[in-house]
């Protein structure tokens, strides 16, 4: 059996932007909000974080502040993911230099890659570092999909020991599961899936919308995991309409307002990605303030 970074739900957390950088203070109070309400992970310059529009030098900034912030109070998974292999390595090993938990690996983009292809990549990261290796499958963003029988082969290397399924077929997931077996494990990486998943044995949830509601998601995952089935059952149903919200646009420009909305200061995200417009941020008030969050 693969261990196991952690069972529930980890944040895939937004990262705000100042003009010049990072605003680190505003990062800083999202970071305590999230370990207050007993987040089971933050998950650092994934898509969520907008790592795809950062230097270099701004996530290295923002893995050493979100390690630091968080001194082991909850884990924390670094995205260290991209479409160059050499460039993944040398990422993940700063990750396990400056002490991150484990680290979410997407699947290359653009230029793309054969199954075997995809084997070969993850392969040469898992031998360059000892963390332990979430394979992150979201192949609307990527154009590429983690075969299940990719997935078992995978599963055969020591330190991959998880994967994000974001394909949106649970099909896929129960095959992958049953492929896998102890040797994977998976969580939701669709936060309208997060039960589903969960009942074809994954261990939890990779969420946008527990950057606004951490306890409440942290709560549905531990009652399911506990037994408490048609609990955790209502509490996925009951979200629903704020999750359809919260993906009117490209993620993560409605939980970026969302959070501005609570009371951060997370500013717009950055171009290509844009401002929510104006009618869907009427709605999202709306849901809001339904759901009792401002």
């Amino acid at each position: 059996m693969k261990d196991i970074i952690f069972e529930g739900c980890g944040t895939a957390i937004v990262t705000p932007f100042t003009e010049d950088g990072i605003n680190f203070e505003e990062f800083g109070k999202l970071i305590e909000f999230q370990i207050k309400n007993h987040i089971d992970a933050i998950i650092v310059c994934g898509t969520t974080g907008e790592s795809a529009t950062m230097s270099l030098e701004e996530k290295k900034e923002t893995i050493k502040y979100a390690i630091s912030k968080v001194a082991k109070r909850t884990k924390v998974v670094v995205g260290t993911g991209s479409n160059n292999t050499k460039s993944a390595i040398e990422m993940s090993k700063f990750a396990e230099d400056v002490g991150a938990d484990g680290i979410l690996v997407v699947t290359p983009y653009y230029n793309k890659t054969t199954q075997k292809g995809l084997m070969a990549h993850y392969k040469a990261i898992a031998e360059a570092v000892s963390l332990p290796i979430i394979m992150y499958n979201v192949p609307s963003r990527t154009g590429v999909n983690i075969s299940p029988k990719t997935c078992q082969e995978l599963s055969k290397i020591k330190n991959i020991v998880a994967i994000k399924e974001a394909s949106g077929d649970i099909s896929q997931v129960a095959k992958i599961a049953s492929l896998c077996k102890e040797n994977l494990n998976i969580y939701s990486g669709n936060d309208d899936q997060i039960i589903p998943v969960l009942s074809l044995g994954g261990k939890g949830v990779i969420s946008v919308i527990s950057n606004i509601m951490p306890n409440y998601i942290h709560n549905m995952t531990k009652k399911y995991i506990e037994g408490n089935i048609e609990e955790a059952r209502k509490m996925q149903i009951e979200v629903s309409d704020l999750i359809s919200e919260l993906f009117t646009e490209v993620n993560p420009i409605p939980v970026k307002y969302a959070l501005n909305l609570m009371g951060y200061k997370f500013g717009i995200p950055r171009l290509p990605l844009i401002e929510l417009t104006d009618t869907n941020k009427e709605k999202l008030k709306e849901v809001m303030k339904k759901h009792n969050l401002i």
